[in-house]
């Protein structure tokens, strides 16, 4: 499974960095460790939503359940999400990314913010 990590580099600027988490196939049933949570919120986006530029306003999981999102990064790398992608947003300082709804569909989403 995919996780897709946004940070800030040295140079100021939000970058994407895939992340695997690898699972022993084995094995009939596996878990990733806990991690520390504050809350979760469902966030509702209609079409053609966009937000300019910005850090993340914390670190959280942000999972696409409806729609599609793409996502410009302050280095200009422009990434597609879906249902089922999970975006681990760390980009907290510099100048961020944008944030569009593509399509027709609204783009419905879950913000797990991280202790």
């Amino acid at each position: 499974m995919r996780v897709v990590r946004m940070y800030t580099g040295e140079d100021g600027r939000s970058h994407f960095e895939d992340i695997e988490l690898h699972f022993d196939l084995s094995q009939e049933s596996q878990r990733t460790d806990i991690q520390g949570a504050q809350g979760v919120q469902f966030v509702y986006q209609p079409p053609g939503f966009v937000i300019d530029m910005h850090p993340a306003p914390r670190r959280q999981y942000v999972i696409t359940l409806q729609g599609q999102a793409e996502i410009t990064m302050g280095d200009g790398t422009t990434r597609r999400f879906g249902a089922g992608d999970v975006v681990l947003a760390e980009d907290l300082t510099g100048e961020g990314h944008i944030t569009r709804v593509i399509g027709d569909e609204a783009r419905i989403s879950s913000q797990i913010s991280l202790s």
